[in-house]
């Protein structure tokens, strides 16, 4: 028996939360709806500007939004990822904890914990600005091997392919879990992570990975086609498990080369589509880790996805726990 479902690997940011108004925006010269890297003193620069503005903290990053719906669902996991020793860092553990999810990794003693303002027009558009700040800087000594062989799953953000020190840890990780009998759950994060790291994907992909998520953008990145059909086809010549989102059109799962839609399930009043592919990934583990056929564990996955995209943020303000025999039905194999 595993101790643990997954074991999540990825950058550890603080989410900002933060009303503002279109003005503010055009003042600061940020494009609308987009998502900016920015450095230090121009983040501290944003918070200062917007010093008095109702404020919300969330810890996230993709794979942390992933562990925490995962935990949500009813699963169990630990997460990896780089916070500081400062107050954002240990917000960043108590929160992650207080929602489930075992994080221990020691804070660093230097750099600043990575923040992502994320500021909210009047009309749902987010405009994010991200600070990886010390999370950039997670190595493989940062994993705690113990946990991962204890786990049924590891799970890698593609984000992490960046950076040199992540990278190694990546692949350690992906290493590591094959050696345990830990299955490796990939997710290619971004069609520009996928450009920029095309053929390592591809052994990636082709080594390590038991199942793979990505969007159609991503697949399509990934198999240099412009069918979707063509790069899911693709990838499934190279990966056993290919999970393909595919927005309000559901998912495709392939199992072995045979490939089948699941639909989607229709979203009352739609806010917010971020996070949707993080929570459609928790809903897969979650299933996948208790005993559900990959049809069934899809079909959960749509669901936590569809409740996320009402909500304002990457965090299910519902509680899903429990709920699968009602939404699925009883027959999950």
């Amino acid at each position: 028996m595993k101790h643990y479902d997954v074991f999540g690997i990825g950058n550890a940011l603080v989410d900002i939360l933060i009303p503002t108004e279109d003005s503010f925006l055009q003042k600061m010269g940020w494009n609308k709806g987009i998502m900016t890297l920015v450095d230090a003193e121009v983040q501290g620069g944003v918070l200062t500007a917007l010093d008095g503005h109702k404020k919300e903290l969330r810890s996230g990053g993709s794979a942390a939004n992933t562990m925490i719906a995962l935990a949500n669902s009813g699963g169990t996991g630990s997460y990896t990822g780089k916070v500081s020793e400062d107050t954002y860092g240990e917000f960043y553990k108590q929160d992650m904890e207080k929602a489930g999810i075992l994080f221990e990794v020691p804070p660093s003693k230097e750099g600043h914990t990575g923040t992502c303002v994320i500021l909210t027009t009047p009309d749902a558009e987010r405009t994010m600005l991200t600070h990886l700040g010390i999370s950039s800087t997670l190595t493989k000594q940062d994993l705690d091997l113990e946990k991962l062989k204890a786990s049924s799953y590891s799970y890698v953000e593609g984000y992490l392919w960046d950076g040199p020190s992540t990278k190694e840890a990546c692949l350690l990780a992906m290493e590591e879990s094959k050696k345990a009998g830990v299955k490796v759950a990939f997710t290619f994060s971004d069609p520009f992570c996928v450009n920029r790291s095309r053929e390592d994907f591809l052994k990636l992909t082709k080594e390590y990975c038991d199942l793979v998520f990505c969007n159609a953008e991503e697949a399509k990145a990934l198999a240099a086609t412009e069918s979707k059909e063509d790069a899911l086809k693709f990838i499934s010549s190279i990966c056993k498990n290919v999970m393909m989102t595919d927005g309000s059109n559901g998912a495709f799962v392939s199992v072995n080369g045979t490939i089948s839609h699941i639909g989607g399930f229709p979203a009352q009043k739609l806010l917010d589509t971020t996070g949707a592919g993080d929570c459609f990934a928790a809903g897969v583990l979650y299933g996948l880790t208790h005993g559900f056929s990959s049809e069934n564990a899809a079909r959960w996955g749509n669901y936590v996805a569809s409740r996320i995209v009402q909500e304002i943020g990457p965090r299910l303000s519902v509680r899903l726990m429990g709920r699968q025999d009602e939404i699925l039905g009883k027959t999950r194999s």
